[in-house]
């Protein structure tokens, strides 16, 4: 069997996801025998059209960078978001709740109205084109992207995590951040990270985005347990959330 053509793009982020691959280490040597890299900016100058196995790290800004997704999408077998910035928009959504105009002269003053600095209201990758898996996070997790790529590889269908980060931290015996005055968005975010940031003393900043049926009442009631106001979990949900469903509840 040929080895499946895998491609890496990537559009408005930091590249700290593809950092993430790198970090595999030895582990990506493993990958890189049973895969062909066809296209990869940060690590390779050949280019190619056709791809088993797209990965799209970054959110959509620009027109031109919207259609140049669809393109990729007609010619890839398989697309994955990695990272929270194409599976949800990320931290670039922010800029959603203002005027682009006025966006566009805060950050680049009077050069604003140049043709190239154009932008419209950020969008996820699967807000253009189909996609077909996500690895969320910010940045990804290193070790549920090789986990998805080797299920993909051999056939099997990944199994994404579906239930909020308060389920690890319990699992870990985590003590909860509420009881220590942090609104923590773990009751209503997806898991899989292994509770990375609770489990170092800090909040869930809510990276991976919503699980799919968010209890946003449960998360009320933990607000009213410790007096505090809904409007301060909202607050928070702004940073990852804008333009998801729950942020608007």
């Amino acid at each position: 069997m040929d080895r499946p053509r895998v491609a890496i793009f990537d559009f408005a982020c930091c590249e700290g996801c593809q950092l993430q691959i790198v970090n595999l280490e030895e582990e990506i040597l493993d990958l890189v025998d049973v895969v062909q890299m066809v296209e990869w900016r940060e690590a390779m100058s050949e280019q190619s059209r056709e791809y088993d196995i797209v990965l799209i790290e970054g959110s959509i800004t620009r027109l031109e960078d919207e259609k140049r997704l669809e393109i990729i999408r007609t010619r890839a077998k398989t697309l994955i978001a990695l990272g929270a910035c194409a599976t949800i928009g990320g931290i670039n959504k922010l800029k959603n709740n203002f005027e682009m105009q006025d966006v566009k002269k805060y950050v680049y003053g009077k050069s604003a109205d140049m043709p190239h600095l154009d932008t419209y209201p950020t969008k996820a990758v699967d807000e253009v084109v189909k996609v077909d898996y996500k690895v969320h996070g910010c940045p990804m997790d290193k070790n549920e992207f090789s986990y998805i790529i080797r299920c993909l590889l051999t056939g099997k269908r990944p199994e994404i995590p579906d239930y909020p980060v308060c389920v690890e931290c319990k699992a870990k015996g985590n003590p909860c951040l509420w009881d220590y005055g942090q609104v923590c968005m773990g009751p209503v975010i997806r898991a899989g990270c292994g509770a990375r940031c609770p489990s170092g003393g800090f909040r869930c900043f809510s990276c991976r985005g919503y699980v799919d049926n968010a209890n946003v009442a449960a998360a009320k009631d933990v607000m009213q347990k410790h007096n505090l106001s809904v409007d301060m979990l909202k607050s928070k949900m702004v940073l990852f959330g804008t333009g998801q469903g729950p942020t608007n509840e």
